[in-house]
């Protein structure tokens, strides 16, 4: 399964930023026909996107992907519809109230990938998985029977705050998200992780606070996301920086890994005076895999 770092939302509708986002370091562009677009373009909007989809199909560097409007509304089929003929790398789900959302999608795309002749299933999707109230009580739908095409979790903390009718998701003391929102970013990555997904950091909305994106980021690594949502394309550059594992950091795990590769059949072996087991075994062996894809 590939990996990205950076997903930078694109409006569909501007042939500028369009143009200006193949240039940038971005993993993937989300060309986006939902909140990025006013109701009186999306026509406008899905034939712009349709067309830069069918204008660049080598995706080696960048993916494209799509977000869509919202399986309740009678925007998604249309949008659907107009896109699917540029092959997008995958589509980007918003306003889910539960697994029965994403499975609804997927057979929607098995349709329209054999109407243009694409492979079956080479579609995926990237869920945002908590912007309606209903979401944060639906988690345990994702454990069974949910579509492979689902390779992506990501949470919403400013639609959620409307949903739930808060005015802010930030304690406005320490500025971190307030309980209900770490409540959602937790089922978020757990959910992720438990059914092997990438779980994927939300957008930081002050585009301007490059420091705060880094801080902000290093914390989403630390927590296990990989990767996370842009709003502006300065935030890219920063956003790969932060989930590209650091020289220290490989050198360290090639040293776990040959400290247990030297001692066949031990679950325990010491390295710098501290004990190490399987566990850290596997953040190492994690974190290569990283290094394989992301270099570093």
């Amino acid at each position: 399964m590939r990996l990205n770092r950076s997903w930078l939302f694109v409006p569909g509708d501007s042939e500028r930023k369009l143009a200006k986002g193949q240039d940038n370091p971005a993993d993937a562009l989300i060309l986006d026909l939902e909140d990025a677009v006013s109701d009186d373009r999306q026509e406008i909007a899905r034939e712009m996107t349709r067309d830069f989809l069918k204008a660049h199909p080598d995706r080696s560097r960048q993916e494209l992907w799509v977000r869509i409007n919202p399986l309740d509304t009678p925007l998604s089929l249309p949008d659907l519809v107009a896109v699917m003929p540029g092959a997008p790398n995958g589509i980007v789900l918003p306003k889910v109230y539960s697994a029965a959302d994403v499975n609804t999608l997927a057979t929607m795309l098995s349709a329209l990938e054999t109407r243009e002749g694409l492979e079956l299933g080479s579609t995926r999707i990237l869920c945002v998985a908590t912007e309606t109230a209903q979401s944060l009580l639906t988690f345990h739908t994702y454990l069974d029977n949910v579509s492979e095409r689902l390779t992506a979790l990501t949470w919403g903390g400013e639609d959620l705050a409307a949903a739930l009718g808060a005015s802010t998701n930030r304690h406005p003391d320490t500025g971190d998200y307030d309980t209900p929102f770490q409540l959602a970013k937790t089922l978020c990555l757990t959910t992720a992780r438990a059914i092997d997904a990438q779980p994927v950091g939300v957008v930081y909305v002050d585009f301007r606070d490059l420091e705060g994106l880094e801080a902000e980021c290093r914390r989403d690594r630390r927590s296990g996301f990989i990767g996370k949502i842009a709003i502006h394309p300065a935030q890219s550059e920063v956003i790969n920086r932060a989930f590209t594992p650091t020289e220290e950091e490989v050198t360290h795990a090639k040293r776990v890994i040959a400290a247990f590769e030297d001692n066949p059949g031990l679950g325990t072996v010491g390295l710098d005076g501290k004990m190490l087991d399987m566990p850290h075994l596997k953040q190492a062996r994690n974190l290569m895999a990283l290094v394989a894809q992301f270099g570093g």
